[in-house]
């Protein structure tokens, strides 16, 4: 299981919300590049970010500092957070991004998935953000009428290869991942699957990993030092 360290970015700082709430935000350190820097060096293999302004926009917004950690790290990079069309994919991809994570874009523009599928199926994750069981967008702040296994089952058939799952009720509460979906849906789906949201301490990883997820995502955890970045790593790799 891999774990993979996030940065969120509001007006280019790196911060973390609790339950998605954009007023209950948390500057996590002075930099995005040097947080980056700092989880490579730890031994991190995979960073994952997330533009939070342009999930709001609709559109990059904090686009030129993403783009200074992707050419500055060795590991790959996913970035998500208002990618709604093709020439976005496109240039973050070209920009040496390795992952591009729809989440709004997948569920309000199938024909965008289909395309983003058809030329980067390997690099192409989508997010499936929760609320009460059903898909949020919008930076989380629109719930659709979409159950998530429904969906999660209609993005396989599509050709999905990865999906980012989280519970918006456990975000930032750093009570544990929602272990229950998240075996719904392995039992539901043959996708990888990524765990994010809600994570305290390494029995939170523990607990990820006995599951058999793919991989996990840890940031406010790291940032409160309730979780040491390389312990859930040898955990991870275990």
């Amino acid at each position: 299981m891999i774990i993979l360290p996030a940065i969120d970015i509001i007006h280019h700082q790196p911060v973390r919300l609790y339950q998605g709430d954009y007023h209950k935000k948390e500057v996590v350190g002075s930099s995005v590049l040097t947080l980056a820097k700092t989880f490579e060096t730890q031994g991190a293999s995979y960073l994952h970010m997330v533009d939070l302004d342009g999930a709001k926009e609709g559109k990059p917004i904090n686009f030129d500092i993403m783009m200074e950690v992707v050419k500055s790290l060795s590991i790959p990079v996913e970035i998500g957070g208002g990618i709604r069309d093709m020439e976005t994919i496109h240039t973050y991809i070209k920009e040496g991004v390795d992952r591009v994570i729809l989440g709004t874009g997948a569920i309000e523009d199938e024909r965008l998935l289909k395309d983003a599928l058809a030329q980067y199926p390997a690099h192409i994750a989508v997010g499936l953000d929760c609320k009460d069981g059903y898909v949020c967008t919008r930076g989380w702040l629109q719930t659709s009428e979409t159950e998530y296994l429904a969906f999660a089952k209609h993005l396989e058939t599509l050709g999905v290869q990865t999906i980012i799952f989280t519970d918006i009720s456990k975000d930032g509460t750093m009570e544990g991942a929602n272990l229950k979906m998240l075996r719904a849906l392995k039992e539901h789906v043959h996708m990888n699957i990524i765990a994010s949201g809600g994570i305290r301490d390494v029995s939170h990883i523990r607990a990820l990993k006995e599951l058999d997820v793919y991989g996990a995502i840890t940031g406010k955890a790291m940032y409160a030092k309730t979780l040491d970045l390389q312990e859930a790593i040898r955990i991870g790799n275990s």
